[in-house]
């Protein structure tokens, strides 16, 4: 290819504008959306308008796209068609009987607002501990009570073999394990579990039953008090698992023939069938487990056992259950130890509700019957076993807390308000029953509670300090009254109240446990001024001694329910002790935690700008608290969150029209953040911002003072781009202030900033990290240099620098810089500059910026410039020929191609193809594109569509001659 010299064709960018923009063609909207609704035309309906109906519904219908639906159903849809025949087959119901049947089936199931018992089990377990040794004594029975063997037909030996098998139930070999620990024991016990399920699959069922007849006797062992409802928890498992195996085994013995032809078939376990549907076979097995329990001689195992399996009354008659529950109720009255009574009636209620939570009578008489045993709880023989085992009164009282919680929380889901008034009744004839009161204010609905507040607090009143702390029962009611409001007369006579007991504890975990509770009552009901007396007050009893150092999880709750009730920070910053509350956050990690909450919620709800020095200050000081704990463990990702959190309260700082001070405040947040990369890029974009705000006031004619004020803006840019790290976060910002510079008429400040873009180029590595892989930097490193020399053509020469220095010196860079090896990115930087340099040579430039000179207007066409423009096109075509040559040479035809066919396109599109060589030049590009068949064939099409239409243009008629020398070659 023989050297050329490039000739820029002349544009008019505002013709060519007009030639090119396209006609307005008005959109036609059709009555199709694919979001309305298809309505389907009954059947006997579009008969009937195709013999002449002229109806307006018939019309539209037949205007509709058709519907695949309707086409394949003749117009009915088979859920429609269900539907009709269940309707049918229904017998017609008043609305009376389907509300009472819809009543009464939520009557007879339990709903998600009941917190089930799995919920509070773990709870138990790691409440109710100890350090004492335990022991399990077993008496799993002796041999002789094996099956008969395969000789053996008589029933009437069967039958014996198995009495005799019960009877040794009690009177076999003793299996006694002693000095366990607590883990030992719960371990022991879920091998008893894993046992009994083994001995059922392997049809032991006599060994199942021994199992947990024995493991049912341990609860009537209370020789390690407090831990009994830890074991209460563990052997209860065992017997739930021994109701579920017996009932699986009864279902699977149904006549499931039968049970299909009544009810809709389901897994085991089922509970939709009707005693007509279980056959004698099933109702025989039923009652044969019966009478095995009955025959058991102790009360406790009987009663647990037979409990156990409840629900297997449903295969014998419709009212066993409840006839049992009654049974069972009063069979309870004769266990003397009231701790094992009352967890036997909790026992007794939990699978009442699980079975058949509909008979309130049953739950009712056991909280009766419980209330009646309080009398025992001071008597003789539980003081004497208080003193024989060291454990004080109310740690003794505690353990009721789970049976009793549980049992009136039985009864009070969903129970009438006459029940609940009743019951609270009765709480208050007993007196001085702390524990009780403590439980009823749990269970009961916080509505209830909060409407009966005063009464509950002068109950509190009445009760024994010793017996049970007062700071608990108004705990309880603080976290009813959390839920629900009191009559608004008495909040602050039960906020008094309260606070008068809760000041006064002397423990320090105590007293912030029942604070804590209390804060959110106030912070509903009340306003800053008594939530900063709270405050205060919390304070006061957590300094000394740095007692707030064992209660961070409290304060940290204190510190989200105040956060829930209080969005408006300028109401929460003005509470004199919330700050000094802060202060008692002394651990890091929970001090920027706490920070970080109150980030959250500030930028979640801070929806307009803030000034408010009392805020600004206020939340600096959160911020600073967050960037402060960044240190070079820190991992990236915390970094992250932190700094958007900051980045969010910055954001929503604006002073006004008093932009003197917002950048101020940039200056003080840069010194504040320094250390959090993503902040001080959002500063900049701030002050930018700021500039470009100042200019859009002063309608882009600057006064003396706004023209020092952008220029101190461009400074503190200028300052602070240096400090970051990465090279394209600088680079970026480097234009980007350069151009808000350039809009400002600050020449000098675009200049320097746009030389420091251009001298940092060498530092860009090969390789840059993206989300943690690392990938090449060529593509980013184009992207900018394109963005770059887009803005160099509205930048003015420097006097003193000579013509295009800038280009220049950008060129030059990326002539010195290390590409990868193979890679075409610096010729395609080449390609990219020549339409700068043909934009650069017009008379008319295709964009400018009010107020500021460009090249257009200093050289106004001299010869001399469009000279140098011109070597310099040449200098760089003869670069970019060069590297093609290389290429071919090379082999490296796709390659050479590509690059080829982006030079013709930029050659057509800025040269002036009038000259010969030029011309020339462009039809070898083509053909050397289009030699070994890699140039799309849809593109080169496209491309010469667009040479035809060009060519009919006057100006542009010398493209008739070159489009006829360009042909479209395929691969051979």
């Amino acid at each position: 290819m023989a050297a050329v010299q490039w000739r820029s064709r002349g544009r008019n960018y505002e013709a060519e504008l007009q030639r090119c923009h396209p006609e307005v063609v008005p959109v036609d909207f059709g009555d199709y959306h694919p979001l309305k609704p298809i309505m389907v035309t009954d059947t006997k309906t579009r008969r009937g308008a195709r013999k002449g109906s002229t109806s307006s519904s018939s019309s539209s219908s037949s205007s509709a796209p058709p519907d695949p639906l309707s086409s394949m159903l003749d117009g009915t849809d088979p859920l429609s068609m269900f539907a009709a025949a269940s309707a049918s087959e229904t017998p017609a119901m008043s609305h009376s009987d389907l509300g009472r049947k819809r009543r009464e089936k939520e009557d007879e199931l339990v709903g998600p607002d009941f917190e089930p018992w799995p919920a509070k089990r773990g709870e138990i377990l790691a409440r109710f501990t100890t350090t004492e040794k335990l022991s399990i004594n077993l008496f799993m029975g002796s041999d002789k009570g094996k099956a008969p063997g395969p000789g053996s037909s008589a029933v009437s030996e069967k039958v014996r073999t198995r009495l005799e098998e019960l009877d040794d139930l009690e009177e076999g070999s003793q299996r006694e394990l002693l000095n366990l620990s607590q883990q030992d024991y719960a371990n022991r016990i879920e091998e008893l579990n894993q046992s009994l399920k083994e001995a059922w699959a392997s049809d032991q069922k006599v060994k199942a039953l021994k199992i947990v007849i024995q493991c049912s006797k341990l609860l009537s062992d209370t020789s390690v008090i407090q831990f009994y409802p830890s074991k209460f928890v563990l052997i209860t498992d065992i017997l739930d698992t021994f109701g579920r195996l017996v009932y699986d085994r009864i279902w699977t013995m149904c006549d499931t023939a039968l049970i299909r032809c009544s009810v809709t078939w389901r897994p085991p376990s089922s509970d939709s069938f009707t005693v007509e549907d279980v056959n004698d076979t099933a109702k025989e097995t039923c009652l044969n487990w019966f009478f095995k329990i009955a025959s058991i001689r102790e009360l406790l195992p009987r009663l647990y056992v037979e409990a156990a399996i409840l629900k297997c009354n449903r295969f014998l008659n419709k009212t066993g259950i409840q006839e049992t529950l009654t049974r069972l109720t009063a069979m309870i009255r004769g266990i003397g130890d009231p701790l094992v009574a009352a967890y036997a009636r909790a026992y007794l209620c939990r699978i009442g509700m699980e079975v058949a939570p509909h008979l309130k009578d049953s739950l009712n008489c056991n909280f009766f019957d419980l209330l009646g045993t309080f009398q025992q709880i001071s008597g003789e023989s539980v003081r004497n076993q208080l003193v024989q085992q060291r454990v004080e009164v109310p740690e003794y009282l505690t353990l009721y807390s789970p049976a009793i919680s549980w049992i009136l929380q039985c009864i009070a889901y969903r129970a009438p308000e006459p029940l609940l008034t009743e019951m609270m009744e009765r709480c208050k004839k007993l007196g001085n029953n702390a524990l009780l009161l403590n439980s009823v204010m749990r269970a009961f609905r916080p509505e209830f509670v909060a409407a009966r507040a005063t009464d509950f607090i002068a109950m509190i009143k009445e009760c024994d300090e010793a017996g049970f702390p007062k700071h608990l029962l108004f705990g309880s009611l603080g976290r009813s009254l959390a839920c629900a409001d009191p009559p608004e007369s008495e909040r602050l006579t039960i906020l008094n109240e309260a606070w008068k007991v809760i000041t006064k504890v002397r423990s320090p975990q105590d007293y912030v446990n029942c604070a804590e509770i209390w804060v959110e009552f106030t912070c509903r009901n009340f306003t800053k001024r008594e939530v900063n007396t709270v405050l205060a007050d919390i304070i006061k009893h957590m300094t000394p001694d740095r007692a707030f150092e064992d209660a961070y999880p409290q304060l940290q709750s204190v510190i989200r329910k105040i956060l829930t009730y209080f969005h408006d920070f300028s109401v929460l910053f003005s509470m004199e002790r919330f700050l000094p509350f802060l202060d008692m956050f002394q651990k890091d990690s929970v001090r920027v935690e706490v920070c970080r909450s109150i980030m959250e919620v500030f930028i979640k709800h801070q929806v307009e700008f803030t000034r408010d020095p009392v805020i600004l200050n206020a939340m600096l000081h959160i911020c600073k608290t967050m960037h402060d704990s960044v240190n070079a463990l820190t991992l990236e990702d915390e970094k992250r969150s932190l700094a958007l959190l900051i980045i969010g309260f910055i954001r929503m700082v604006s002073f006004g029209r008093d932009f003197e001070q917002q950048l101020s405040f940039c200056v003080e947040a840069r010194a504040t953040f320094c250390n959090l990369e993503p902040v001080l890029v959002q500063l900049i974009h701030m002050v930018n911002q700021l500039a470009m705000e100042t200019r859009r006031v002063m309608r882009g004619s600057h006064s003396r003072k706004t023209a020092s004020f952008v220029r101190a803006c461009a400074a503190y840019s200028y300052i602070t781009i240096p400090s970051l790290s990465s090279i394209f976060s600088r680079l970026s910002l480097y234009l980007l202030s350069g151009q808000v510079a350039l809009a400002n008429q600050c020449l000098s400040q675009a200049d320097a900033f746009l030389k420091a873009a251009v001298s940092i180029l060498p530092e860009v590595p090969r390789s840059i990290s993206v989300e943690g892989k690392l990938r090449s930097s060529e593509s980013f490193l184009l992207d900018f240099i394109s963005n770059f020399l887009a803005t160099l053509l509205v930048v003015p020469d420097h006097p003193e620098h000579g013509v295009l220095y800038l280009v220049r010196g950008l060129l030059n860079m990326v002539q010195d810089y290390t590409w990868e090896d193979n890679s075409d990115a610096k010729v395609r930087v080449y390609i990219s500059a020549l339409p700068l340099l043909a934009a650069m040579s017009q008379e008319t430039y295709l964009y400018s910026i009010p107020k500021v000179d460009s090249n257009e207007t200093l050289y106004g066409g001299d010869p001399k410039f469009l000279s140098e423009l011109n070597k310099l096109c040449d200098t760089l075509i003869g670069q970019i020929l060069d590297h093609l040559k290389a290429l071919g040479r090379d082999e490296n035809t796709r390659r050479q191609g590509a690059l080829a066919f982006s030079l013709f396109a930029v050659l057509l599109a800025h040269g002036d193809l009038r000259n010969n060589k030029l011309s020339q030049l462009a039809i070898n590009l083509w053909n050397l594109s289009h030699k070994h068949g890699y140039c799309e064939t849809r593109i080169s099409v496209r491309t010469l569509d667009y040479i035809k239409h060009q060519a009919q243009q006057p100006d542009m008629a010398h493209l008739s001659d070159t489009i006829q020398r360009l042909a479209l070659q395929s691969r051979t």
